[in-house]
């Protein structure tokens, strides 16, 4: 089965999905969208497919499924409408700025029996899921503490800040949902603290750029995120598990792994410039899991529900730094009854 594709969006994150999707045997990309002609032109040229409007990819019979790279505003609308279509649906992070308009999205999803993924493509990348693998042979035994480390080379332009729903929710949401894919539990409670400390345009705008969370368990588990948006040495990705028999950890990676012992020193190339290049083969390992969930008609993963958690991480970690103090994700999610929401992941 070959799975044909409609790409909404030609930025910076549509051209990489646009690569994955064109690099795997078992996909064809067939449109691309864009509400700026050129780029969806040149991304066509490029991959050899057609321009076509959103509206045609989703009355179009030769289209089993689209990726979502639009702003973050169009997402929940653009999954409804797309699920009602029978489209599987690819959505980058996150499906929304709203908790509540996520939880309505993803009941429509439910309704329709539709098939949605979204993109923590960190869970695919090859270092990252062996850290997991040796979790789950219980090399290290029980998980006790997790670090995550996540600092980008320079921040994003303060118009993209405004629009993105801020660090936590653009950033930090990535090691939410990689904080619970390591610790095997749910996160009951979030302590931040976070600073203007990169460039004041940042803080002018209603965000920060330098972030430090605490999450714990029910059962005590732990996992510290340390995020900023200027790492001067390049794109900082680490990750570290403590456990009761031991540690694992995955170390940042460089194009090429090679170290020069000479009268100067030790040296090693420069990380990583950013994600497009560090994370290459988890958005090719990604598009492969979501086109398998497509022909086996099994439930994607990560769900819907992990974009929901992610998001409701990411609110009470910026409840935590407005008011000084530890929030449990209960106030963020809801009562009791709304659990239901969260189960089935």
């Amino acid at each position: 089965m070959t799975v044909r594709f409609g790409l909404l969006g030609a930025g910076r994150i549509g051209k990489v999905h646009a690569k994955a999707v064109s690099s795997n045997p078992k996909a064809k990309l067939v449109a691309v969208a864009d509400a700026f002609e050129k780029a969806a032109t040149d991304l066509a040229t490029q991959y050899g497919c057609e321009v076509r409007s959103i509206a045609d990819i989703l009355a179009a019979k030769d289209i089993d499924a689209v990726v979502i790279c639009t702003p973050t505003d169009t997402h929940a609308d653009l999954i409804e409408q797309f699920s009602k279509a029978g489209k599987a649906i690819f959505c980058e992070k996150p499906i929304d700025l709203s908790v509540e308009r996520v939880k309505a999205c993803l009941k429509v999803v439910d309704a329709e029996g539709g098939t949605l993924m979204v993109g923590f493509n960190r869970r695919f990348d090859p270092h990252f899921m062996a850290v997991r693998d040796v979790i789950a042979k219980g090399e290290i035994g029980d998980v006790e503490m997790v670090t995550i480390i996540s600092r980008d080379p320079g921040a994003p332009p303060v118009d993209y800040i405004k629009r993105s729903g801020g660090i936590l929710r653009d950033m930090t949401i990535h090691d939410f949902d990689m904080a619970r894919f390591l610790l095997g539990e749910e996160i009951e409670t979030v302590s931040a603290q976070a600073s203007v400390l990169v460039d004041k345009a940042i803080g002018e705008a209603g965000d920060h750029d330098s972030v430090s969370v605490m999450l714990a368990t029910a059962s005590g588990k732990h996992a510290t995120i340390s995020n900023s948006r200027r790492a001067t040495y390049g794109y900082d990705q680490r990750i570290e598990v403590h456990g009761s028999k031991g540690a694992v950890a995955a170390e940042n990676q460089r194009p090429v792994s090679i170290e020069v012992a000479n009268a100067k020193g030790y040296t090693r190339p420069p990380l990583h410039d950013f994600f497009m290049t560090r994370y290459t083969e988890a958005y090719a390992l990604e598009i492969t899991a979501f086109i398998d969930a497509v022909e086996s008609k099994s439930p994607a993963s990560p769900s819907g529900i992990d974009g929901l958690i992610a998001l409701a991480l990411a609110d009470a970690a910026l409840k935590s730094i407005q008011e000084g103090r530890a929030v449990k994700v209960s106030e963020i999610t809801g009562v009791m009854a709304d659990k239901s929401v969260f189960q089935g992941r």
